[in-house]
């Protein structure tokens, strides 16, 4: 049978408190449910999530935040913000919410679990809020799968602020802790010059060869690469026609690393490998890096809150790192405030982030129910941070001593 948000069997001085959490929220099933099925079945890509920015703003603005949608710069970032009835002298707590979803897959991450338990982390605090001092930031999230949004957010001082940032992410596996890796997007576009293929090929200077070198080269390097940096990337631009040598070709490529210090090397790297491969073309070359993603800071103090919560539930911690990972964004935000980007299972071990397989689980009943549990987890950790100042002043002085 699947565990239910209500589960969980609460202990200690904050039992009552969390026990409400979890009787709000699923109070709120159909609401909560609903906008993680409906944000699902309409999949909106990295910068263009128009309709599920927009439910998720209408959603937290129906239970008392004070929205800005859109929030800085991005048209689909939003911000809500709801102080506490005993005053906003107290901990400021942000709850996210993501909901990009991948190109030609939809919600492949999953994040539409994110979006709706990040919601229901809100509505939680809401109904709580007469008891707390500070102020809950609800921050909806754009652009995480391409683009970097919380930088942006980053940069337009939405994250000024707050003490601690707190977002759930579905996995085939539970595990509080996060390790991410360094990442940056590259559009990569090589010009050179159109001439018949078959009639005078040689008057022609070939794009796509310069392109297929870059793609030969990176793979060639992949030997000299730590067994755990990345390199991979897609044409996006290949030519016209057969018959007509290309001017122009194009891919897109990422470069990853858990070392920060190696990710900047190996960009450099690949500057020098997309020169190179122009050169030997005869054509010219360019390499527009966007996006980057940092390594990910994760803080014990939060996460011991968070396992503490889960314990009520009786989750279990994986607590071996996987040797498999991704990046996110929110390795960034973990680098200016404290932050943690745990892990809940929505489908059996084994499932591959970013396949059909893990997509059609995002919505099925388990993942529903893990929807549920993420959001009161999220809200119960918050809580424990509002009623128990000195744990933010924990996680700040872990924060900046490195």
């Amino acid at each position: 049978m699947t565990q239910r948000v209500t589960d969980g069997r609460f202990e200690g001085p904050r039992a009552d408190a969390k026990r409400r959490i979890a009787q709000i929220i699923e109070a709120h099933r159909t609401e909560i449910l609903d906008l993680s099925h409906r944000i699902h079945a309409d999949p909106e890509p990295a910068f263009a999530e128009r309709h599920a920015a927009t439910w998720v703003a209408q959603a937290v603005a129906r239970h008392g935040f004070a929205v800005e949608h859109p929030a800085g710069r991005l048209e689909t970032a939003v911000r809500g913000r709801l102080a506490g009835g005993r005053g906003r002298e107290g901990p400021r707590i942000g709850i996210l919410a993501e909901y990009d979803a991948l190109p030609g897959l939809g919600h492949g991450c999953g994040h539409n679990t994110m979006a709706a338990s990040g919601v229901g982390a809100a509505i939680a605090l809401a109904e709580l809020a007469p008891e707390l001092a500070g102020e809950v930031v609800f921050l909806g999230t754009p652009a995480e799968e391409r683009g970097s949004g919380k930088q942006w957010m980053i940069d337009d001082g939405l994250f000024q602020g707050i003490d601690a940032a707190l977002l759930f992410h579905p996995s085939d596996r539970t595990q509080a802790a996060c390790s991410l890796l360094a990442s940056v997007d590259i559009e990569v576009a090589f010009s050179g010059l159109q001439a018949h293929a078959a009639a005078d090929p040689w008057k022609g200077r070939n794009a796509l060869d310069a392109l297929i070198m870059l793609f030969t080269s990176v793979g060639l390097w992949r030997q000299q690469l730590r067994p755990d940096a990345r390199v991979h990337g897609i044409v996006t631009d290949g030519g016209t026609a057969a018959n007509i040598i290309p001017s122009r070709a194009a891919g897109r490529f990422m470069v990853r690393s858990p070392d920060q210090a190696e990710f900047e090397r190996m960009e450099e790297r690949f500057r020098g490998l997309v020169q190179a491969a122009a050169m030997a073309a005869d054509c010219e070359g360019e390499a527009v890096f966007t996006g980057g993603s940092s390594t990910m800071k994760d803080n014990t103090a939060l996460r011991a809150a968070f396992l503490a919560n889960m314990a009520a539930y009786g989750i279990t911690d994986n607590d071996v790192l996987p040797d498999s990972l991704g990046s996110s964004d929110m390795g960034n935000v973990s680098q200016v405030l404290p932050t943690i980007h745990p892990m809940l299972a929505i489908c059996d071990e084994g499932v591959a982030g970013h396949s059909i397989e893990f997509r059609d689980a995002a919505a099925l009943p388990r993942a529903d129910e893990v929807t549920l549990i993420a959001a009161a987890l999220v809200a119960q950790t918050a809580f424990d941070l509002y009623a128990e100042p000195h744990l933010v002043q924990d996680a700040w002085r872990e924060f900046r001593a490195g």
